[in-house]
């Protein structure tokens, strides 16, 4: 092994995945500490700490080397966004959708029922006129398909989406119908 990161090259790979996977693992950490998992995020931590000490330490030990501080930069930055492509992959939480529709037909709130969506909605008046308000929650990993289905329903929806803090009580505490949510695809509203 200390032969192999004699070789410049092979250093440089070395210190850039280890930032990679270093920043992937602190980005994690941080979104998990925001989302409330903080067993998850503890555990992440020590994993985080271990590759961080390794990395630096091959970077303190050839400073003299500037491209292993190059790699070990652009290893940081790509690992933010590898960090952010794989959250945005878990999708933890859920995520409330404001619809806003001149279309006021009850229909659509009944075809998102029906799809799996809890949706709560309401009568209201705009500047042109009557409105139909939505308001429905979703696990995070459905937001996109629920806004192309909208889109679908009504192309001229106000959508407006994100992140409660905390959720009690109503359709969400006996569970998620996931399952419908994941069996339909788009195309077919």
């Amino acid at each position: 092994m200390l032969m192999l990161l004699e070789n410049p090259w092979i250093m440089v790979l070395v210190i850039f995945l280890i930032n990679i996977i270093y920043v992937t693992a602190l980005t994690m950490r941080m979104i998990l500490t925001l989302k409330g998992y903080r067993y998850f995020a503890a555990g992440v931590s020590v994993i985080e700490v271990l590759i961080y000490i390794v990395g630096l330490g091959l970077v303190m030990n050839s400073l003299d080397q500037i491209q292993n501080v190059l790699a070990y930069a652009f290893g940081f930055g790509v690992g933010i966004i590898v960090g952010m492509k794989l959250e945005e992959m878990i999708a933890l939480g859920y995520i409330v959708v404001n619809v806003t529709t001149a279309e006021y037909d009850k229909e659509i709130p009944r075809t998102l029922r029906d799809l799996g969506y809890g949706v709560t909605h309401y009568a209201a008046k705009g500047r042109d006129g009557d409105r139909l308000v939505m308001q429905i929650l979703t696990p995070r990993k459905y937001e996109l398909k629920l806004m192309d289905t909208v889109k679908q329903l009504d192309p001229k929806a106000f959508i407006i989406a994100y992140e409660p803090k905390n959720i009690h009580g109503g359709f969400w505490v006996k569970g998620v119908r996931s399952k419908r949510l994941k069996a339909y695809d788009t195309e077919e509203i």
